[in-house]
């Protein structure tokens, strides 16, 4: 004779389930709903749902019903046991005698409380098995395939709440985190402005006495030399609070209509000493179509230079510096391309090369790029390096090409 089945209730219990599954609900309410469910509708004893816990890779006991509710208390299953269990990775696995199924804790126990009969269905997520849902019963029982397919979904239904909620924790872990890092270098930005300031008057008078001194001294006083290195020394401090002072206050940029090649021409003059002495020749393909652009000219400059000085660096002497100014349309950007045949730089330091204070240099504060990171990002902009050890680097900054200023943009 078939079985007859109530398709309105296993539809209904999967709609509640679905609905639960989707909706802000706790994974707890969701694991405490399928295990009352699959039990309730399958005329079962009771049920119960074990999680992998990938700390300790076990799979503990996380929710029970029925006669399965003293269970919970049951020590935790060894992956490698659910491993073996699953290898052939069914769908469900019926066990009509249970003292033929496995992981069966406490049998005498259950078969004095009359269980004849479990079902198990695995949690996958693609094939690892993330849960296990096992079913009892006291009699032994032959299922309709609706049933069978309820099983199924319903378990899908509760691997995917198992991966929401493990995404939705690790997103607010990711969260807090950087929540506290923001609070951390806030409060350091803030720590360091202050700090600058303090520093940065008494090392004036350094500088002004020490200026002073050396000016006095005669060519050969045996302080004359210990002067000229306390000057070049507090100068360097300066321009260290400077530029920390420069990064910490976060400027919007000023911006005007301008052309980008010719803040990249006046950069390059004065840098033209430079190139000079270092025998560095400088190539420009520069795009004289390029329309002017919404640009802080000043902080510009002051990106073009540091980066220029950074390539003159890398290469030394006897190098090349290849400069190209194109539009993109696709994108509708500027684009200026900075190559240069220098020593080049490791794969590791290049995803540090914008951390504040990270410098390979031995001399410099490392607060050049992070500033002229900065710089660019109000603008709208990226920057971009691609370099390797002894083979050159290339930097590619992309700016908008739109030509609306602020103050037009606001009256529109």
């Amino acid at each position: 004779m078939k079985k007859s089945v109530d398709y309105k209730k296993l539809y209904d219990a999967f709609r509640e389930i679905s609905r639960m599954v989707h909706s802000p609900n706790r994974l707890e309410e969701v694991m405490n709903l399928v295990v009352w469910k699959s039990a309730e509708l399958l005329n079962a004893s009771g049920a119960l749902l074990r999680l992998h816990d990938p700390g300790t890779d076990h799979f503990n006991m996380a929710a029970a019903y029925g006669s399965a509710e003293p269970l919970l208390s049951k020590e935790p299953v060894p992956m490698e046991e659910i491993r073996r269990a699953t290898e052939d990775h069914q769908k469900i696995y019926i066990f009509p005698d249970i003292t033929q199924a496995p992981r069966v804790q406490s049998i005498e126990q259950k078969i004095r409380e009359g269980i004849r009969m479990l079902i198990d269905v695995p949690l996958y997520n693609e094939k690892e098995v993330k849960g296990i849902i096992r079913i009892y019963f006291k009699k032994q029982v032959t299922f309709a395939q609706a049933e069978l397919d309820f099983l199924v979904s319903m378990a899908e239904q509760c691997e995917c709440a198992l991966t929401k909620t493990q995404i939705i924790e690790t997103q607010q872990s990711q969260y807090n985190f950087l929540a506290l890092q923001t609070a951390k270098l806030s409060a350091l930005g803030r720590m360091s402005a202050a700090i600058a300031h303090e520093i940065n008057n008494p090392l004036g008078g350094i500088l002004l006495y020490s200026s002073h001194m050396f000016k006095k001294a005669s060519e050969d006083h045996p302080f004359k030399k210990g002067l000229e290195t306390i000057m070049q020394e507090t100068s360097r401090c300066k321009g260290i609070i400077q530029e920390l002072l420069e990064f910490s206050r976060e400027q919007a940029p000023v911006k005007k209509l301008q052309s980008l090649n010719e803040i990249i021409n006046k950069s390059l003059n004065i840098l033209e000493n430079e190139f000079y002495i270092s025998h560095i020749t400088v190539s420009k393909q520069l795009d004289k179509n390029l329309d002017d652009i919404s640009l802080d000219a000043n902080k510009i400059e002051q990106v073009f230079v540091n980066l220029f000085l950074n390539a003159a660096e890398a290469i030394g002497h006897d190098g090349n510096i290849d400069l190209v100014s194109r539009y993109d349309a696709v994108h509708d950007q500027q684009i200026i391309e900075i190559s240069d045949n220098g020593c080049g730089i490791s794969t590791e330091d290049i995803s540090k090369l914008f951390e504040p204070f990270y410098t390979t240099k031995s001399t410099g504060s490392g607060l050049g790029l992070a500033v002229s990171y900065g710089i660019i990002r109000n603008h709208n902009g990226t920057i971009t390096v691609a370099s390797k050890t002894d083979g050159g680097t290339h930097v590619t900054i992309a700016l908008p090409a739109s030509r609306q200023t602020p103050a037009k943009a606001q009256s529109q």
